[in-house]
């Protein structure tokens, strides 16, 4: 698969390192407004072409698949120009600004005949799948919490009256799309969507949310997802059911050991061997198109979109609303 990557953020060069342990995946390409900022990265890689134009890249006949790690905002557009070029496309998560934009690249995606993929490490890990095995053993589930707060190295520029990309409404930024969407991505892979979402916010002068706490309610059990970018805290998921918990660590994105605890004694699980955690997605994207399992691809699909409309519907229950929201029907039902 000879693949391009958008962008050249610390996402993108995790996502270069995690493609060199794919078999017969190569970066062929990087697309860049900045030559300059792109060629350290191509040197690094090996990495043969810089485009410096969507155009260029889209017709770039060198390249099937393009990973885009650009702003939020701009996911859609770019997602659908590469689409309508024939290629493949793995998109950050967020997969869109909102849930009018997530529909659009999947009807785009099943119309050009090829693959859409959210990348989202949560739930591509083996420890991810023991935790659904094993939830059957804690009975009935009451509550669920998950906190992801991470301070942002982009947090001081923001007091100081910069306006980072992740801090800016115009680019669909926020905790809740950025950081706390890992721990949405959690909840629905194991519960699906909620009956009722809210979402409390700490805003800031401009709109955005630094950060906030999400609470679902589910039929005979409550969720709640914390996510900031303004603060540093205890990251952690728990599930708690009337025969016993489960504790992951150092929160959601990694799940990097799992406890469960029943009757005074504790179990410690962690199947996973990987340092860099998008090996385990792209595998799973591997071998989704090498087999053709629509089947596994189309799951796949649906829990993106249940993820953008629980995203959506929290968003704007706190008043927080973003230019792509103009522009379409984002009915979360």
């Amino acid at each position: 698969m000879r693949v391009a990557a958008t962008g050249t953020g610390f996402i993108v060069e995790r996502f270069l390192a995690a493609l060199q342990a794919i078999d017969s995946w190569e970066c062929r390409a990087l697309y860049s407004r900045s030559r300059e900022k792109a060629e350290p990265l191509a040197d690094k890689y090996e990495i043969a072409a810089i485009h410096t134009s969507l155009a260029s890249l889209a017709q770039d006949g060198e390249i099937d698949l393009v990973y885009i790690a650009s702003p939020n905002s701009l996911h859609t557009e770019q997602a659908l120009s590469m689409m309508e070029a024939g290629k493949h496309v793995i998109c950050e998560k967020p997969l869109a600004a909102n849930v009018s934009e997530a529909k659009k690249m999947i009807k785009k995606a099943a119309e050009q005949g090829v693959y859409l993929f959210e990348a989202i490490t949560t739930i591509h890990l083996p420890n991810y799948r023991a935790i659904s095995e094993m939830l059957a053993e804690i009975g009935d589930i009451k509550l669920v919490q998950c906190n992801y707060s991470q301070y942002s190295s982009r947090y001081d520029k923001f007091k100081a009256g910069e306006i980072p990309n992740v801090f800016n409404p115009q680019f669909a930024g926020g905790a809740l799309q950025d950081i706390n969407t890992y721990n949405f991505h959690f909840i629905a892979g194991l519960f699906n969507k909620p009956e009722e979402i809210t979402y409390t916010a700490n805003r800031a002068a401009n709109g955005i949310d630094t950060s906030g706490i999400a609470v679902m309610r589910y039929s005979g059990f409550a969720a709640e997802c914390t996510g900031a970018k303004d603060c540093a805290g205890l990251n952690f998921a728990l599930i708690q059911g009337d025969r016993g918990w489960i504790h992951v660590e150092n929160g959601v994105n990694g799940c990097e050991r799992i406890h469960l605890h029943q009757n005074g004694e504790t179990k410690t699980i962690n199947e996973q061997t990987e340092d860099n955690l998008l090996i385990d997605e792209l595998r799973a994207f591997q071998t989704i198109m090498n087999s053709k399992d629509i089947k596994r691809y189309d799951e796949l699909t649906a829990h993106s979109l249940t993820v953008m409309e629980m995203l959506t519907e929290a968003r704007m229950s706190a008043g927080i609303y973003f230019p792509a929201d103009e522009k379409g029907d984002n009915n979360c039902g």
